[in-house]
Protein backbone atom coordinates (compact mmCIF):
# COMPACT_ATOMS: atom_id res chain seq x y z
CA UNK A 1 0.00 0.00 0.00
CA UNK A 2 1.80 3.25 -1.50
CA UNK A 3 -1.84 5.35 0.72
CA UNK A 4 -1.67 4.29 4.05
CA UNK A 5 -3.93 5.45 7.50
CA UNK A 6 -1.87 5.67 10.80
CA UNK A 7 -2.51 6.33 14.39
CA UNK A 8 -1.36 6.41 17.44
CA UNK A 9 -2.85 5.22 20.84
CA UNK A 10 -1.25 6.81 23.99
CA UNK A 11 -2.55 6.06 27.71
CA UNK A 12 -0.96 8.89 30.04
CA UNK A 13 -0.13 8.49 34.06
CA UNK A 14 -1.39 10.34 36.27
CA UNK A 15 -0.64 11.37 40.01
CA UNK A 16 -1.63 13.70 42.11
CA UNK A 17 0.70 14.62 45.18
CA UNK A 18 -1.00 15.80 48.31
CA UNK A 19 0.66 18.62 50.68
CA UNK A 20 -1.50 18.37 53.19
CA UNK A 21 -4.09 15.60 55.22
CA UNK A 22 -6.68 16.17 52.16
CA UNK A 23 -5.95 13.99 48.84
CA UNK A 24 -8.35 13.46 45.61
CA UNK A 25 -8.50 10.20 44.44
CA UNK A 26 -7.18 9.79 40.48
CA UNK A 27 -10.43 8.95 39.51
CA UNK A 28 -11.74 12.09 40.41
CA UNK A 29 -8.70 13.86 39.03
CA UNK A 30 -9.79 12.15 35.73
CA UNK A 31 -13.19 13.68 35.73
CA UNK A 32 -12.20 17.31 36.28
CA UNK A 33 -9.80 16.67 33.27
CA UNK A 34 -12.78 15.45 31.23
CA UNK A 35 -15.00 18.20 32.87
CA UNK A 36 -14.01 20.88 30.57
CA UNK A 37 -15.09 18.75 27.20
CA UNK A 38 -18.31 17.92 28.58
CA UNK A 39 -20.29 17.37 25.49
CA UNK A 40 -23.35 15.47 24.36
CA UNK A 41 -21.18 12.77 24.05
CA UNK A 42 -20.59 10.17 26.88
CA UNK A 43 -18.56 11.90 29.85
CA UNK A 44 -15.54 9.91 29.94
CA UNK A 45 -15.15 9.25 25.89
CA UNK A 46 -15.40 12.45 23.42
CA UNK A 47 -13.89 13.37 20.22
CA UNK A 48 -12.26 16.27 19.35
CA UNK A 49 -12.07 19.49 16.99
CA UNK A 50 -9.20 17.84 15.01
CA UNK A 51 -10.78 14.62 14.95
CA UNK A 52 -9.29 12.78 17.43
CA UNK A 53 -10.66 11.13 20.66
CA UNK A 54 -9.95 11.33 24.29
CA UNK A 55 -11.37 8.71 26.49
CA UNK A 56 -10.38 6.69 30.29
CA UNK A 57 -8.81 3.82 29.58
CA UNK A 58 -8.36 0.55 31.86
CA UNK A 59 -6.88 1.52 35.18
CA UNK A 60 -7.74 4.96 35.11
CA UNK A 61 -5.16 6.39 32.35
CA UNK A 62 -6.51 9.37 30.15
CA UNK A 63 -5.80 7.99 26.93
CA UNK A 64 -5.66 10.33 23.59
CA UNK A 65 -5.93 8.46 20.04
CA UNK A 66 -4.58 10.38 17.19
CA UNK A 67 -7.32 11.11 13.87
CA UNK A 68 -6.73 9.13 11.30
CA UNK A 69 -3.63 10.23 9.75
CA UNK A 70 -2.31 9.73 5.95
CA UNK A 71 1.45 10.25 6.75
CA UNK A 72 3.98 9.15 9.85
CA UNK A 73 4.70 12.90 10.13
CA UNK A 74 1.35 13.56 10.66
CA UNK A 75 1.33 11.29 13.17
CA UNK A 76 3.65 12.45 15.23
CA UNK A 77 2.01 15.84 15.06
CA UNK A 78 -1.22 15.30 16.32
CA UNK A 79 0.52 12.81 18.97
CA UNK A 80 2.24 16.29 20.36
CA UNK A 81 -1.01 17.64 19.69
CA UNK A 82 -2.79 15.71 22.17
CA UNK A 83 0.04 16.72 24.39
CA UNK A 84 -0.91 20.28 24.30
CA UNK A 85 -4.19 19.33 24.49
CA UNK A 86 -4.03 17.11 27.76
CA UNK A 87 -1.62 19.90 29.21
CA UNK A 88 -4.86 22.64 28.83
CA UNK A 89 -6.89 20.14 30.47
CA UNK A 90 -4.26 19.68 33.48
CA UNK A 91 -4.63 23.39 34.02
CA UNK A 92 -8.43 23.47 34.10
CA UNK A 93 -8.47 20.37 36.14
CA UNK A 94 -5.46 22.23 38.90
CA UNK A 95 -8.02 25.72 39.03
CA UNK A 96 -10.59 22.74 39.65
CA UNK A 97 -8.94 20.93 42.62
CA UNK A 98 -7.85 24.37 44.04
CA UNK A 99 -11.65 25.39 44.40
CA UNK A 100 -11.98 22.34 46.26
CA UNK A 101 -9.30 23.65 48.77
CA UNK A 102 -6.96 20.76 48.08
CA UNK A 103 -3.48 21.27 48.15
CA UNK A 104 -0.82 19.23 45.77
CA UNK A 105 0.46 18.83 42.63
CA UNK A 106 -1.22 17.30 39.53
CA UNK A 107 1.12 15.52 37.15
CA UNK A 108 0.52 13.97 34.03
CA UNK A 109 3.59 11.28 32.57
CA UNK A 110 3.82 10.13 28.82
CA UNK A 111 5.61 7.48 29.93
CA UNK A 112 4.80 3.74 30.31
CA UNK A 113 5.37 2.41 33.64
CA UNK A 114 5.02 3.58 37.30
CA UNK A 115 7.06 3.09 40.74
CA UNK A 116 4.86 -0.50 41.60
CA UNK A 117 5.58 -2.03 38.52
CA UNK A 118 2.54 -1.44 36.45
CA UNK A 119 2.76 -0.64 32.59
CA UNK A 120 0.36 1.47 30.42
CA UNK A 121 0.64 1.32 26.53
CA UNK A 122 1.18 3.35 23.37
CA UNK A 123 -0.32 1.36 20.76
CA UNK A 124 0.72 1.81 16.99
CA UNK A 125 -2.03 1.76 14.13
CA UNK A 126 -1.52 0.87 10.44
CA UNK A 127 -4.22 -0.10 7.89
CA UNK A 128 -2.69 -2.90 5.71
CA UNK A 129 -3.99 -4.98 2.81
CA UNK A 130 -6.27 -7.66 3.82
CA UNK A 131 -5.41 -9.68 0.79
CA UNK A 132 -2.03 -10.48 2.91
CA UNK A 133 -1.95 -13.18 5.27
CA UNK A 134 -2.38 -11.68 8.93
CA UNK A 135 0.42 -14.62 10.22
CA UNK A 136 2.81 -14.39 7.83
CA UNK A 137 3.09 -10.35 8.08
CA UNK A 138 3.22 -10.94 12.07
CA UNK A 139 6.06 -12.98 11.62
CA UNK A 140 8.05 -11.15 9.20
CA UNK A 141 6.96 -8.36 11.77
CA UNK A 142 8.10 -9.35 14.68
CA UNK A 143 12.21 -9.30 14.63
CA UNK A 144 12.22 -5.64 13.15
CA UNK A 145 10.14 -4.99 15.92
CA UNK A 146 12.03 -6.34 18.61
CA UNK A 147 15.19 -5.58 17.76
CA UNK A 148 14.28 -1.53 16.62
CA UNK A 149 13.85 -0.59 20.41
CA UNK A 150 17.58 0.15 19.87
CA UNK A 151 16.12 3.78 18.31
CA UNK A 152 12.61 3.76 19.01
CA UNK A 153 13.18 3.20 22.52
CA UNK A 154 11.90 5.80 25.97
CA UNK A 155 15.14 4.67 28.34
CA UNK A 156 14.17 3.64 31.95
CA UNK A 157 16.37 2.71 34.72
CA UNK A 158 15.14 -0.30 36.80
CA UNK A 159 15.93 -1.59 40.15
CA UNK A 160 16.84 -4.83 40.03
CA UNK A 161 17.93 -7.48 42.82
CA UNK A 162 21.00 -6.80 41.31
CA UNK A 163 21.17 -3.35 41.74
CA UNK A 164 20.15 -0.61 39.30
CA UNK A 165 20.24 -0.79 35.54
CA UNK A 166 19.82 1.50 32.91
CA UNK A 167 17.54 -0.09 29.69
CA UNK A 168 16.72 0.92 26.42
CA UNK A 169 12.99 0.25 26.58
CA UNK A 170 10.35 0.72 29.30
CA UNK A 171 7.60 -1.56 27.31
CA UNK A 172 9.82 -4.54 26.43
CA UNK A 173 10.16 -5.69 30.33
CA UNK A 174 6.18 -6.43 30.02
CA UNK A 175 5.92 -8.24 26.69
CA UNK A 176 4.92 -12.19 26.77
CA UNK A 177 3.55 -13.54 24.05
CA UNK A 178 4.42 -12.57 20.42
CA UNK A 179 0.58 -12.37 19.31
CA UNK A 180 -2.16 -12.66 21.59
CA UNK A 181 -5.71 -11.10 21.64
CA UNK A 182 -5.66 -9.15 24.70
CA UNK A 183 -3.38 -5.81 25.64
CA UNK A 184 -3.25 -5.24 29.25
CA UNK A 185 -2.37 -8.68 31.30
CA UNK A 186 -0.49 -11.48 28.40
CA UNK A 187 1.17 -8.52 26.58
CA UNK A 188 2.14 -9.29 23.14
CA UNK A 189 4.32 -7.74 20.43
CA UNK A 190 1.21 -7.52 18.11
CA UNK A 191 -1.99 -6.94 18.79
CA UNK A 192 -4.57 -9.38 17.18
CA UNK A 193 -7.58 -6.97 17.46
CA UNK A 194 -9.05 -6.79 13.92
CA UNK A 195 -11.29 -3.70 13.70
CA UNK A 196 -10.21 -1.60 11.05
CA UNK A 197 -13.00 1.10 11.22
CA UNK A 198 -12.84 0.47 7.46
CA UNK A 199 -14.20 -1.65 4.59
CA UNK A 200 -13.14 -4.73 6.05
CA UNK A 201 -13.24 -6.28 2.29
CA UNK A 202 -10.31 -4.38 1.78
CA UNK A 203 -8.16 -3.53 4.74
CA UNK A 204 -7.58 -4.59 8.55
CA UNK A 205 -6.07 -2.76 11.12
CA UNK A 206 -2.44 -3.77 12.15
CA UNK A 207 -2.26 -3.13 15.56
CA UNK A 208 1.60 -3.02 17.81
CA UNK A 209 1.39 -2.76 21.48
CA UNK A 210 4.67 -3.21 21.62
CA UNK A 211 6.66 0.60 21.39
CA UNK A 212 7.29 3.16 24.33
CA UNK A 213 5.60 6.66 24.35
CA UNK A 214 8.04 8.76 22.88
CA UNK A 215 8.82 12.44 24.09
CA UNK A 216 11.27 13.09 21.03
CA UNK A 217 9.60 14.21 17.83
CA UNK A 218 12.78 12.75 15.87
CA UNK A 219 11.96 9.06 17.80
CA UNK A 220 9.08 9.01 16.96
CA UNK A 221 9.09 9.80 13.36
CA UNK A 222 11.98 7.32 12.83
CA UNK A 223 9.06 4.83 14.75
CA UNK A 224 6.11 5.21 12.83
CA UNK A 225 8.38 5.81 9.19
CA UNK A 226 10.69 2.78 9.61
CA UNK A 227 7.78 0.20 10.08
CA UNK A 228 5.51 2.00 7.30
CA UNK A 229 8.69 1.23 4.83
CA UNK A 230 9.34 -2.59 6.26
CA UNK A 231 5.21 -3.37 6.03
CA UNK A 232 5.13 -1.90 2.54
CA UNK A 233 8.23 -4.36 1.71
CA UNK A 234 5.79 -7.32 3.31
CA UNK A 235 2.96 -6.56 1.35
CA UNK A 236 4.60 -6.50 -1.76
CA UNK A 237 6.45 -9.66 -0.95
CA UNK A 238 10.13 -7.74 -1.13
CA UNK A 239 11.67 -9.42 1.84
CA UNK A 240 13.59 -11.94 0.69
CA UNK A 241 15.56 -13.31 4.22
CA UNK A 242 14.38 -14.93 7.11
CA UNK A 243 14.75 -14.02 10.27
CA UNK A 244 13.02 -15.29 12.76
CA UNK A 245 14.26 -15.37 16.20
CA UNK A 246 13.90 -18.22 18.29
CA UNK A 247 12.78 -16.63 21.49
CA UNK A 248 11.31 -13.32 20.22
CA UNK A 249 9.74 -12.73 23.83
CA UNK A 250 13.49 -13.42 26.34
CA UNK A 251 14.82 -11.24 22.69
CA UNK A 252 12.66 -8.01 23.42
CA UNK A 253 14.19 -8.29 27.21
CA UNK A 254 18.05 -8.86 26.75
CA UNK A 255 18.07 -6.32 23.96
CA UNK A 256 16.56 -3.84 26.70
CA UNK A 257 19.22 -4.32 29.40
CA UNK A 258 21.82 -4.49 26.58
CA UNK A 259 22.95 -0.49 25.97
CA UNK A 260 25.60 -1.68 23.86
CA UNK A 261 22.91 -2.75 21.31
CA UNK A 262 25.27 -5.56 20.31
CA UNK A 263 24.48 -8.73 21.99
CA UNK A 264 24.37 -11.63 19.78
CA UNK A 265 20.63 -13.32 19.20
CA UNK A 266 20.29 -16.39 18.27
CA UNK A 267 17.59 -17.30 15.24
CA UNK A 268 15.71 -20.18 14.38
CA UNK A 269 17.80 -21.00 11.62
CA UNK A 270 21.19 -21.14 14.19
CA UNK A 271 22.95 -18.07 12.86
CA UNK A 272 23.47 -15.27 15.66
CA UNK A 273 22.95 -11.59 14.84
CA UNK A 274 22.92 -8.51 17.53
CA UNK A 275 20.08 -6.21 16.83
CA UNK A 276 22.34 -3.65 15.10
CA UNK A 277 23.05 -6.27 12.48
CA UNK A 278 18.78 -7.35 12.14
CA UNK A 279 18.15 -4.00 11.65
CA UNK A 280 21.33 -3.31 9.22
CA UNK A 281 19.57 -6.51 7.25
CA UNK A 282 15.90 -4.35 6.65
CA UNK A 283 17.49 -0.81 6.19
CA UNK A 284 19.74 -1.83 3.03
CA UNK A 285 16.67 -4.04 1.87
CA UNK A 286 14.68 -1.06 2.31
CA UNK A 287 17.28 0.79 0.87
CA UNK A 288 17.19 -1.67 -2.61
CA UNK A 289 13.49 -1.33 -2.81
CA UNK A 290 13.60 2.59 -2.78
CA UNK A 291 15.70 1.77 -5.94
CA UNK A 292 12.76 0.05 -7.68
CA UNK A 293 9.37 0.60 -6.19
CA UNK A 294 7.09 3.79 -5.63
CA UNK A 295 8.05 5.23 -2.01
CA UNK A 296 6.69 8.52 -0.68
CA UNK A 297 9.13 11.31 0.01
CA UNK A 298 8.52 11.33 3.76
CA UNK A 299 9.75 7.17 4.00
CA UNK A 300 12.83 8.19 2.10
CA UNK A 301 13.52 10.28 4.87
CA UNK A 302 13.08 8.16 7.61
CA UNK A 303 14.98 5.65 5.47
CA UNK A 304 17.90 7.97 5.92
CA UNK A 305 17.40 8.39 9.43
CA UNK A 306 17.20 4.85 10.19
CA UNK A 307 20.44 4.57 8.26
CA UNK A 308 22.06 6.90 10.31
CA UNK A 309 20.94 6.31 13.69
CA UNK A 310 22.41 2.93 13.13
CA UNK A 311 25.45 3.78 12.01
CA UNK A 312 25.76 5.90 15.29
CA UNK A 313 24.80 3.15 17.37
CA UNK A 314 27.62 0.85 15.77
CA UNK A 315 30.50 3.59 15.92
CA UNK A 316 29.74 6.11 18.78
CA UNK A 317 25.85 5.63 20.07
CA UNK A 318 26.39 9.29 21.96
CA UNK A 319 25.90 10.70 18.68
CA UNK A 320 22.79 10.20 18.62
CA UNK A 321 22.39 11.98 22.18
CA UNK A 322 20.23 14.84 21.02
CA UNK A 323 18.03 12.41 19.16
CA UNK A 324 16.65 9.43 20.33
CA UNK A 325 14.82 9.30 23.79
CA UNK A 326 16.83 7.09 25.82
CA UNK A 327 20.43 8.39 24.71
CA UNK A 328 18.76 11.91 25.42
CA UNK A 329 17.56 10.64 28.91
CA UNK A 330 20.86 9.09 29.41
CA UNK A 331 23.14 11.97 28.53
CA UNK A 332 20.90 14.23 30.80
CA UNK A 333 21.00 11.61 34.08
CA UNK A 334 24.91 10.86 33.37
CA UNK A 335 25.50 14.77 33.42
CA UNK A 336 23.32 15.25 37.30
CA UNK A 337 25.23 12.59 38.23
CA UNK A 338 28.11 14.09 37.60
CA UNK A 339 27.74 17.47 38.43
CA UNK A 340 26.20 16.32 41.79
CA UNK A 341 28.93 13.95 42.60
CA UNK A 342 26.58 10.83 43.15
CA UNK A 343 25.35 7.53 41.60
CA UNK A 344 22.75 5.93 39.63
CA UNK A 345 21.37 4.52 43.05
CA UNK A 346 20.31 7.87 44.12
CA UNK A 347 16.81 8.54 44.68
CA UNK A 348 17.08 11.40 42.76
CA UNK A 349 17.69 9.78 39.97
CA UNK A 350 14.67 7.92 39.31
CA UNK A 351 12.50 11.09 40.10
CA UNK A 352 14.70 12.71 36.99
CA UNK A 353 13.65 9.59 35.12
CA UNK A 354 10.17 10.14 35.83
CA UNK A 355 10.25 13.98 34.72
CA UNK A 356 12.01 13.68 31.65
CA UNK A 357 8.05 12.26 30.88
CA UNK A 358 6.46 15.80 32.30
CA UNK A 359 4.11 16.88 29.58
CA UNK A 360 4.31 20.57 31.41
CA UNK A 361 6.26 22.20 29.10
CA UNK A 362 7.52 24.62 32.24
CA UNK A 363 8.14 21.35 34.71
CA UNK A 364 8.90 18.53 32.06
CA UNK A 365 12.49 18.00 31.38
CA UNK A 366 12.16 16.69 27.52
CA UNK A 367 10.84 20.29 27.61
CA UNK A 368 13.60 21.68 29.46
CA UNK A 369 16.07 20.54 27.00
CA UNK A 370 14.25 21.20 24.29
CA UNK A 371 13.36 25.21 24.98
CA UNK A 372 17.61 24.73 25.54
CA UNK A 373 18.19 23.54 21.87
CA UNK A 374 19.60 20.47 23.00
CA UNK A 375 17.02 17.97 21.31
CA UNK A 376 16.60 17.65 17.63
CA UNK A 377 13.45 18.49 16.70
CA UNK A 378 10.81 17.61 13.48
CA UNK A 379 7.73 19.80 13.90
CA UNK A 380 7.22 23.59 14.23
CA UNK A 381 5.55 25.09 17.48
CA UNK A 382 2.84 26.55 15.03
CA UNK A 383 1.74 23.48 13.32
CA UNK A 384 1.55 21.47 16.65
CA UNK A 385 -0.76 24.51 17.85
CA UNK A 386 -2.97 24.45 15.24
CA UNK A 387 -3.47 20.47 15.09
CA UNK A 388 -4.92 21.23 18.18
CA UNK A 389 -8.38 21.84 16.67
CA UNK A 390 -7.91 21.23 12.74
CA UNK A 391 -8.46 17.91 11.96
CA UNK A 392 -5.86 16.25 9.10
CA UNK A 393 -6.99 17.74 5.78
CA UNK A 394 -6.49 14.38 3.67
CA UNK A 395 -8.03 11.80 6.06
CA UNK A 396 -12.10 11.23 6.98
CA UNK A 397 -11.49 13.21 10.27
CA UNK A 398 -11.50 16.17 8.35
CA UNK A 399 -15.42 15.51 8.04
CA UNK A 400 -15.59 14.34 11.89
CA UNK A 401 -14.15 18.16 12.48
CA UNK A 402 -15.73 19.85 10.87
CA UNK A 403 -19.05 18.28 12.02
CA UNK A 404 -18.12 18.54 15.73
CA UNK A 405 -17.35 22.11 15.34
CA UNK A 406 -20.59 22.85 13.36
CA UNK A 407 -22.80 21.05 15.88
CA UNK A 408 -20.99 22.48 18.71
CA UNK A 409 -21.82 26.14 17.57
CA UNK A 410 -25.41 25.59 16.93
CA UNK A 411 -25.98 23.06 20.07
CA UNK A 412 -26.95 20.27 18.02
CA UNK A 413 -26.86 16.66 20.11
CA UNK A 414 -24.93 14.57 18.67
CA UNK A 415 -23.01 11.18 18.79
CA UNK A 416 -20.15 9.10 17.14
CA UNK A 417 -16.99 6.94 16.79
CA UNK A 418 -14.79 6.53 13.80
CA UNK A 419 -16.93 5.47 10.78
CA UNK A 420 -20.83 7.21 11.82
CA UNK A 421 -21.93 10.15 12.38
CA UNK A 422 -25.40 10.57 14.39
CA UNK A 423 -27.49 14.24 14.58
CA UNK A 424 -30.87 15.87 15.68
CA UNK A 425 -32.41 15.55 19.01
CA UNK A 426 -33.40 11.83 18.34
CA UNK A 427 -29.96 11.21 16.66
CA UNK A 428 -31.81 9.65 13.69
CA UNK A 429 -29.74 11.38 10.87
CA UNK A 430 -26.74 8.97 10.39
CA UNK A 431 -24.18 9.75 8.32
CA UNK A 432 -21.71 6.44 7.69
CA UNK A 433 -18.20 6.87 6.16
CA UNK A 434 -16.01 3.71 6.05
CA UNK A 435 -13.61 5.00 3.97
CA UNK A 436 -10.72 6.70 5.83
CA UNK A 437 -9.21 8.00 2.69
CA UNK A 438 -12.46 10.01 2.02
CA UNK A 439 -12.24 13.41 2.54
CA UNK A 440 -15.42 15.57 1.04
CA UNK A 441 -18.21 13.53 0.58
CA UNK A 442 -20.97 15.55 -1.20
CA UNK A 443 -23.64 14.00 0.10
CA UNK A 444 -22.09 14.95 3.85
CA UNK A 445 -21.76 18.47 2.79
CA UNK A 446 -25.20 19.33 1.64
CA UNK A 447 -26.00 18.08 4.81
CA UNK A 448 -24.06 20.22 6.49
CA UNK A 449 -25.78 23.38 4.38
CA UNK A 450 -29.24 21.97 5.40
CA UNK A 451 -28.15 22.14 8.99
CA UNK A 452 -26.77 25.57 9.08
CA UNK A 453 -29.98 26.97 7.96
CA UNK A 454 -31.98 24.55 9.57
CA UNK A 455 -32.21 24.26 13.55
CA UNK A 456 -32.43 20.49 14.17
CA UNK A 457 -33.62 21.36 17.93
CA UNK A 458 -36.69 22.36 16.37
CA UNK A 459 -37.12 20.32 13.08
CA UNK A 460 -38.37 17.04 13.36
CA UNK A 461 -36.61 14.94 10.52
CA UNK A 462 -37.37 11.97 9.06
CA UNK A 463 -34.77 8.91 9.33
CA UNK A 464 -31.81 9.44 7.07
CA UNK A 465 -28.50 7.52 6.18
CA UNK A 466 -26.20 8.64 3.96
CA UNK A 467 -23.87 5.66 2.79
CA UNK A 468 -20.40 6.67 1.54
Amino acid sequence: MQKRIYGVETEYGIIFTPEGRKTLPVEKAIRFLFEKLITTEHFLNVFLENGARFYQDTGCHPEYATPECASPRDVILYDKAGERILEDLQIYAEEKIRDERIAGKLSIFKNNTDFVGNSYGCHENYLVDRDVDFYYLAEQLIPFLVTRQIYTGAGKVFQTQDGVHYCVSQRAQHIYQKISGTTTNDRSIINTRDEPHADREKYRRLHVIVGDSNMSEYTNFLKIGTCAVVLQMIEDNYINQDFTLRNPVKAIKDISYDTTCKRKLRLDNGREYSPINIQREYCEMAQKYLEQYPVSDELKMAVEMWQFSLDCLDSDPDKLDRHIDWLIKRRMIQSYIDRKDTTWNDPRVFMLDLQYHDIRMNRGLYYLLERAGSVERVLEDEEIIKGKTEPPPDTRARMRGEFIKLARQNSIQYDLDWSNIRLGNLLNVRVICNNPFETDIEKVAELVRTIQKTNLRKTSLSKLVIQS
